[in-house]
C-alpha cells in the first residue's frame, strides 16, 4: 500500500511515517520541507499521485497572523479532499482531538478550526476515518501549556488523560486498513499536567523545578480534556512511557 502522511515531520506524523515504513509500506511525506503546503495546495496533487490512503496528522501553522484560523484550516481540508479525489486516493484518515465539541471550547479558535475540518470531511462524503485522541504523553513539554526556562519550568494546571503518540500512530496505521468511520482514544489514567512534566523531567535527569500556574481557561483545570464516554483506553501507562524516556 502507498500511504501519504500529511504533517510528516510533526510528532504524530513522524511516528506514523516510521511505523508505516517498518510495516513495509511506501510512504510519501507531505510537509512544507518536502515542498507540499496544505494551506496553499502547492505540490499537493503531484504528491498524491499513486497514493492509496492519506493520513492527515498535520498541525497547520499560519504564516499570516491576520488570517482567520478557522477558515484557513477548513480550506486546507477542502483542498486536501479535492486533491484526493483528483488523484484517485481511496481513503482519508484524519487525526483530531477528543474534546473539540465540548461547549467549554466554543470560543477557543484552535478547537473551532479542528471542528471545521471535521465538518468539511463529513460534508464532503469522501471515505474517511476520524481518529480523535486526548492529549499525548509528549504534551509534558508542549509550549501550549509549558514554558521551559533556564532555571525552572512553568506549567499550567490542566487535568489530562494522556495517551502515547506511538499508540496513536498504531491506530492511524490500522485505520488505513480497517476504515471504520471514527475512533476515540485516551490513555488509561488521569493526572495533572504539572505532575506529568515533573515526572518527565526527572526521568531525563533534568533537575529544574516545576512551578504550577493557573490554566488559561477554568475548564482545562476542571476536566474538560478527559476522555469522552466510549473512548478506547490504550496503554502504555504514564509509568511505562516514562521508562522509555530515561536518558
Amino acid at each position: 500500500m502507498q500511504i501519504a502522511v500529511a504533517g510528516a515531520t510533526g510528532t504524530a506524523g513522524a511516528s506514523t511515517v516510521a511505523l508505516a515504513r517498518e510495516r513495509g509500506h511506501h510512504v510519501v511525506e507531505i510537509s512544507r520541507s518536502a515542498g507540499v503546503d496544505l494551506l496553499t495546495g502547492e505540490g499537493l496533487t503531484a504528491a498524491l499521485a499513486g497514493v492509496d490512503v492519506v493520513i492527515d496528522a498535520s498541525n497547520l501553522s499560519l504564516q499570516d497572523t491576520e488570517e482567520d484560523l478557522v477558515e484557513a484550516y477548513a480550506q486546507a481540508t477542502t483542498r486536501l479532499i479535492a486533491a484526493c479525489r483528483s488523484a484517485g486516493v481511496e481513503h482519508l484518515v484524519y487525526l483530531s482531538i477528543s474534546t473539540i465539541h465540548d461547549p467549554a471550547f466554543d470560543e477557543f479558535p484552535y478547537y473551532l478550526a479542528k471542528r471545521a475540518q471535521e465538518q468539511v470531511i463529513h460534508d464532503s462524503g469522501f471515505p474517511a476515518t476520524i481518529i480523535a485522541t486526548t492529549q499525548w504523553h509528549e504534551f509534558a513539554v508542549d509550549p501550549a501549556a509549558v514554558t521551559i526556562g533556564d532555571y525552572e519550568v512553568t506549567v499550567q494546571d490542566w487535568l489530562i488523560q494522556p495517551v502515547a503518540v506511538a499508540a496513536v500512530a498504531e491506530v492511524l496505521h490500522d485505520a488505513a486498513h480497517s476504515r471504520l468511520p471514527r475512533r476515540s482514544l485516551a490513555g488509561p489514567e488521569t493526572l495533572r499536567l504539572p505532575e506529568l512534566t515533573e515526572r518527565y523531567l526527572a526521568a531525563r535527569g533534568d533537575e529544574r523545578p516545576v512551578r504550577t500556574v493557573e490554566a488559561v481557561m477554568p475548564a482545562l483545570a476542571e476536566g474538560a480534556l478527559l476522555a469522552p464516554e466510549g473512548a478506547e483506553l490504550i496503554g502504555p501507562s504514564v509509568k511505562e512511557w516514562l521508562a522509555g524516556q530515561a536518558q
